[in-house]
């Protein structure tokens, strides 16, 4: 299994922040989108947020490249773009990120079990 980490930060408006919390609550996300998640191979997928930015972690099998979610968006069916066009309103792309790139691959700069092996 994989681990990968993004990030991405949502407009700074306490009600647009709310709001996009609530369309990612259990019931209230679309079927399609979470079926969509799992087809891309992601096993589990979970997003942390402080202030207005966004982290997400991603677990995948092994057999599957991080770029998986993203292929599979831009092949998506009209519901994952509806929900796609629905969510970029919330959403704020990062200084550095790419021409039309929302979640940006963040890099490890440390590992406790790594550094407990060099010991």
């Amino acid at each position: 299994m994989q681990r990968y980490y993004y990030a991405l930060d949502l407009r700074d408006d306490a009600a647009a922040i709310a709001e996009y919390e609530r369309w990612h609550r259990p019931g209230v996300i679309w079927p399609e989108i979470v079926t969509s998640i799992r087809a891309a191979g992601i096993e589990e997928m979970e997003i942390f947020r402080t202030g207005n930015r966004l982290v997400m972690a991603v677990k995948i099998a092994d057999d599957h490249m991080p770029s998986a979610r993203s292929e599979s968006d831009a092949d998506a069916d009209a519901r994952t773009k509806e929900w796609e066009q629905l969510m970029d309103q919330y959403q704020q792309r990062l200084p550095w990120a790419e021409p039309g790139q929302k979640w940006v691959m963040m890099g490890r700069i440390f590992s406790l079990k790594e550094a407990l092996k060099a010991l």
